[in-house]
């Protein structure tokens, strides 16, 4: 996952993180933790054994906010990663 994104206002847009290099054989168990910083919306989540997907909504003009995940392994792992939302008014 490359970091940062740019999203306008208006938009409603799916992040996808990829944990499959991370996870070499082991996968992910359960549902994968969000923190969404005030100002933006979940508005749905997803996961596979390899990968979390979070829609966001929302945010001000000209934040910048950092969204987390953290997933579970079935070896016992956690990870977390983070990236980061520009929010800027009509990106193209």
């Amino acid at each position: 996952m490359s970091s940062p994104f740019l999203k306008d206002p208006g938009d409603r847009v799916d992040y996808l993180v990829d944990y499959t290099d991370w996870l070499g054989t082991d996968t992910i168990t359960g549902t994968p933790s969000w923190t969404v910083p005030t100002g933006l919306t979940n508005y749905a989540v997803s996961n596979t054994t390899t990968g979390a997907t979070i829609w966001l909504t929302g945010g001000t003009h000209g934040n910048d906010y950092t969204v987390t995940c953290q997933v579970t392994t079935t070896g016992g792992r956690i990870k977390q990663q983070s990236f980061t939302i520009k929010v800027r008014d009509n990106v193209a």
